[in-house]
């Protein structure tokens, strides 16, 4: 049972993480104009992606705390369903390509096998808990099916990670870990650009992750050189890369979330990418939930990080809402909890009797 002044000084870390929240995501959107108005660019895009997290978020806050195992299990088979009939998504070149709308896919399935671990950690029958475990499993086959092969090394990366939460007891070595982990694949994404690896090394992670798409984020760190202060402008990237514009099918993007910022928004655009991120980990350290929940839900949203680095992903609003949601779903206190928590705290109380008002 907690004390009266535990959970005021809970709630008071939750209003800390809920403003800062709202602090970062007012920060990305009012940049995004700022650097659109420096630049005549088309910060559309951004405005997007910031509302659907908010609005994700907001939802899945909402449905956690009215329905906490219920709601990712609907969320993880709108994700599975989402990525098995969205245009673009069945098996062939565009799924195996490591363009186009592959990003999108492995990102809806990682978050969709996030969802469903979560769901198992909230239910409290062993039976309904396997059966969600399975729900994870058979999505991670799923992406393997697809022939989506970044979606099934994070949905196992995910489930693995979801398993060992179990085992760990302090959530903010869990989460530094996952922070690290996000750091590393960006890092790397950066040190490929630059051609800092050996030749060899370089070739090798060329065959896997395509020439062209190496060529597109040399453009992005040229174009973030030009102007690091500010950018070229949110959406200007395909008009001056050179690559996308002599490419047959150019969709106009660097293929990488921090490039594109660094590119677009210059160093306070990736910045300010970085803290979003850093704000999610820090909603979910303070989140009521238990640790396994939100060491799950940080797993999955550092796969999507991961994914995005090296690919379109959170240019989809499905995958940036589904983000803010898993997010939301993780930091949500249920109200079962408050009311059985109440119920306890009464009966530490001397009972009213029946006829005082």
């Amino acid at each position: 049972m907690r004390s009266a002044a535990g959970s005021a000084a809970e709630g008071e870390r939750r209003n800390v993480s809920d403003a800062t929240g709202v602090i970062v995501l007012g920060a990305c959107a009012v940049w995004s104009l700022i650097t659109a108005t420096a630049h005549d660019g088309r910060p559309e895009g951004v405005l997007l992606a910031v509302l659907a997290v908010a609005a994700g978020y907001a939802s899945g806050r909402i449905l956690g705390a009215l329905l906490p195992v219920a709601a990712p299990c609907v969320g993880a088979l709108a994700g599975l369903g989402l990525a098995l009939t969205a245009p673009h998504t069945t098996p062939g070149p565009q799924i195996t390509t490591p363009l186009g709308h592959a990003g999108a896919t492995a990102a809806l399935l990682a978050l969709a096998t996030g969802a469903a671990c979560c769901a198992a950690w909230a239910a409290r029958s062993p039976a309904l808990r396997l059966a969600l475990r399975l729900l994870a499993v058979g999505i991670t086959v799923t992406a393997a099916v697809l022939g989506s092969i970044a979606g099934c090394v994070a949905g196992a990366g995910v489930l693995l990670c979801s398993l060992a939460s179990g085992r760990i007891r302090r959530r903010a070595l869990g989460l530094g870990g996952l922070a690290l982990a996000a750091a590393l694949v960006t890092g790397a994404t950066w040190a490929i650009a630059e051609n800092v690896f050996p030749a060899g090394l370089t070739v090798s992670l060329e065959g896997q992750l395509t020439r062209h798409r190496v060529l597109l984020w040399h453009d992005a760190l040229h174009l973030a050189r030009r102007n690091p202060a500010l950018g070229v402008g949110p959406g200007r990237y395909g008009e001056l890369a050179p690559t996308v514009t002599q490419s047959l099918l150019p969709d106009g993007k660097p293929h990488s979330a921090p490039l594109q910022q660094a590119a677009e928004q210059g160093v306070a655009g990736v910045t300010l990418l970085a803290a979003a991120f850093c704000w999610v980990l820090y909603s979910l350290w303070r989140s009521p939930r238990s640790t396994p929940i939100a060491l799950t839900a940080g797993a999955a949203l550092t796969a999507l990080a991961a994914i995005a680095s090296v690919g379109n992903a959170l240019s989809f609003t499905t995958v940036t809402a589904g983000a803010g949601l898993l997010a939301g779903l993780a930091a949500a206190r249920p109200l079962a909890d408050e009311e059985l928590e109440y119920a306890l705290g009464a009966g530490d109380r001397p009972q009213r009797s029946r006829l005082e008002p």
